[in-house]
């Protein structure tokens, strides 16, 4: 007989993704007691500790945690299988979904879900916006999408959220750029630098809260809203960016070649989450776009916390 739950194995990946009890209560919108007390009962289950806590450093996963977590991962995907298809087929799966992303994460991540879905969901009528994040906030609020993928930073509240994975912010510049000689570059390094800003939120919240959290303030040569301009002000070597999403290509728009560089030390890694509203009972077209994620499209990876739509 299982002495655990689905729910403490959400808990717990939301825990390790967040890095300490406070966040992780924040990212699900229960209560920090809810958090500790799922962690510890989790423990007693397993025997064995799986999270070293320290109030001035957050959560620390011990071997037993690391080994853990990969397998809870690979439960949580599943159970969103079991219940999704304990009614039918595939095939069953019908109706109409409409499908949210945050403009920079849809050129790598909205097409490849898309397609993946479209073929395991035939029957489904499958529909998508991309855009800014307020606007995704606002078409979900007023029932103009379904769900959405965006940035697991300043989300309002009201929304539930299936963690995908998390993604590292890097250094962009030209090949030409001196700094691109190194392998890695800290902020400090680039701080005086000129600087491209994607000036849109929360690509901008995060890039300065970085700075500021650093005690730094960077040199913003340029601003601009749109990604792919971010990226052809770099290629001509009028400045560097931090960006999240990386292109699989190596070129700017106009094909002049770029470098991507990890920051040293590493920044706390941008969570990436699915997202529908929470007073609405989701239909079976959007219980399963989770196991879509999960499966084929390649989108749940490392640091992902799989979670699970309650049909």
């Amino acid at each position: 007989m299982l002495r655990y739950t689905l729910r403490q194995l959400e808990v717990f990946a939301a825990v390790a993704d967040q890095g300490s009890i406070a966040a992780a209560a924040q990212s699900l919108h229960v209560s920090e007691s809810a958090v500790a007390g799922a962690l510890n009962n989790l423990e007693r289950a397993f025997g064995a500790q799986l999270a070293i806590r320290r109030k001035a450093h957050g959560i620390t996963l011990t071997t037993a945690g690391q080994n853990v977590l990969g397998r809870a991962r690979s439960l949580l995907v599943d159970a969103v299988d079991l219940q999704l298809h304990a009614g039918g087929s595939d095939a069953e799966v019908r109706g109409s979904l409409v499908l949210g992303c945050y403009l920079t994460l849809a050129p790598t991540v909205l097409a490849r879900l898309i397609e993946h879905y479209g073929r395991r969901y035939p029957l489904v009528e499958l529909d998508f916006y991309d855009g800014p994040q307020s606007e995704i906030h606002r078409r979900l609020a007023d029932g103009q999408l379904d769900v959405a993928i965006a940035y697991d930073l300043s989300l309002p509240a009201g929304l539930n959220r299936q963690p995908l994975f998390a993604a590292e912010p890097a250094v962009v510049l030209s090949a030409g750029h001196p700094l691109a000689e190194r392998t890695e570059l800290s902020l400090a390094d680039v701080a005086p630098e000129p600087m491209i800003l994607l000036d849109v939120d929360p690509s901008r919240e995060n890039t300065m809260t970085m700075f500021d959290a650093a005690g730094l303030v960077p040199n913003v040569r340029f601003r601009t809203t749109d990604y792919e301009v971010t990226r052809s002000l770099v290629g001509r070597g009028m400045g560097y960016a931090i960006l999240v999403q990386q292109p699989a290509g190596e070129l700017s728009y106009e094909g002049r070649p770029l470098v991507v560089r990890p920051l040293s030390p590493a920044v706390r890694p941008v969570p990436v989450s699915m997202v529908w509203p929470s007073a609405l009972r989701p239909s079976r077209s959007v219980a399963a776009m989770p196991g879509a994620a999960g499966e084929g499209s390649g989108l749940v990876r490392h640091r992902s916390t799989p979670g699970y739509l309650e049909t």
